[in-house]
């Protein structure tokens, strides 16, 4: 039988969430948003979806919406997904969304902690923090010691035109977010916060040359659940070479980090979107195993791709992807619990080989040499 599955944001990741949960042919959708253009927009693509404007702000009308479905998904900023959690408690359903930022996931774990039995909250579903941290716990299961974990994540556009390198591929202020906000890490087997853009280093892979430093959130809860196990934890975010200089000097010396409604009004009136874009994922751990002390790397390069004559990009098709597997293994029973879900609780050969985890199946790099370059 068919599930209701409500889903709040229509926006850019809204769309793909809804297409992939649509074509499946297992869900009914209601769809909520407060801008009526981005309803229409769905509703051409998705005939059967019901459409809603939904105010995200009011608990009541939140709760209202959720009647009849058994889980929602929250495609909203992450300012707004505490009180979509809340709503979810009340009304019973399961609760996914796609959040990088730390306090936020801090709220959703308090609020899972009155979950009724069978109930699940799973925040940052999607790719990082999300598939990253499926796919670097995979790796990690290989060795009987673990000592480092890297794990570098990037959306970049194919054909980058402008100083910076760059086009916006998802939520502005979720990008501004993880450049502004603190970064933990484990170092020297402690938990500790770094400052955002710090850590710079250069790698190559399959002969580019590529930038990373350190952004806020993308571990999601793996310090927590890794210490005491590890000596070093990092993630970082990549960039083509030179685009950590230009941020620097638009958030540390020009100080938009303290005007972030400045520098989104700049970025999206400067910074053009594209959909001819790739992400690369690539995890790297080193420990030991049979008594040698050896490295492993798992490295995705995923493109923009057509889906059922629809083109989306990669960032689109990744992140939506990402949620929409999580979604379906808890949805379908596949994986079972009460309360908060951590993703690094998702077993990668169920995400996978799930109709929607498979988008991530390519040939992945596993190799025993470093290219790290600090």
């Amino acid at each position: 039988m068919s599930q209701t599955i409500l889903l709040i944001g229509a926006g850019k990741i809204g769309r793909m969430i809804a297409s992939l949960l649509n074509d499946s042919g297992d869900y009914q959708l209601r769809i909520a948003d407060r801008v009526p253009a981005a309803l229409e927009r769905i509703q051409k693509r998705i005939p059967s979806a019901e459409t809603y404007a939904l105010n995200a702000d009011s608990h009541a009308e939140l709760v209202h919406m959720m009647q009849g479905c058994t889980a929602v998904i929250s495609a909203l900023s992450f300012r707004e997904n505490p009180g979509v959690a809340r709503a979810a408690l009340e009304a019973g359903i399961n609760y996914f969304d796609l959040t990088e930022d730390r306090q936020t996931t801090v709220a959703v774990k308090e609020i899972a902690d009155d979950a009724v039995p069978g109930q699940v909250f799973v925040p940052q579903c999607g790719l990082a923090p999300g598939f990253v941290t499926i796919v670097s716990k995979h790796v990690m299961e290989w060795f009987d010691e673990i000592d480092t974990i890297r794990m570098r994540v990037g959306a970049l556009p194919q054909h980058p035109t402008n100083a910076l390198s760059y086009n916006l591929t998802w939520s502005t202020d979720g990008l501004i977010n993880e450049y502004c906000n603190p970064c933990e890490e484990i170092h020297a087997h402690e938990i500790k916060n770094r400052l955002p853009l710090e850590g710079l280093e250069q790698f190559t892979l399959d002969g580019n040359v590529y930038e990373a430093f350190n952004t806020s959130g993308g571990l999601g809860t793996l310090c927590e659940t890794m210490h005491g196990q590890v000596r070093e934890l990092n993630y970082k975010t990549i960039r083509y070479p030179g685009h950590h200089m230009l941020m620097k000097f638009l958030l540390q010396d020009l100080r938009l980090a303290d005007r972030r409604e400045l520098l989104k009004d700049v970025m999206e009136h400067a910074i053009p979107i594209t959909f001819q874009d790739v992400v690369i994922v690539f995890c790297t751990v080193t420990g030991k195993r049979n008594g040698q002390f050896v490295e492993k790397s798992d490295l995705r390069k995923l493109y923009a791709q057509e889906v059922k004559g629809e083109q989306w990009s990669a960032i689109q098709l990744t992140t939506g992807a990402g949620i929409c597997a999580v979604v379906d293994l808890v949805q379908q029973d596949q994986i079972n619990g009460t309360g908060f879900l951590k993703q690094e609780d998702v077993p990668f050969d169920l995400f996978i080989n799930n109709r929607f985890g498979r988008y991530y199946q390519t040939d992945s790099l596993l190799s025993e040499k470093s290219n790290f370059i600090k």
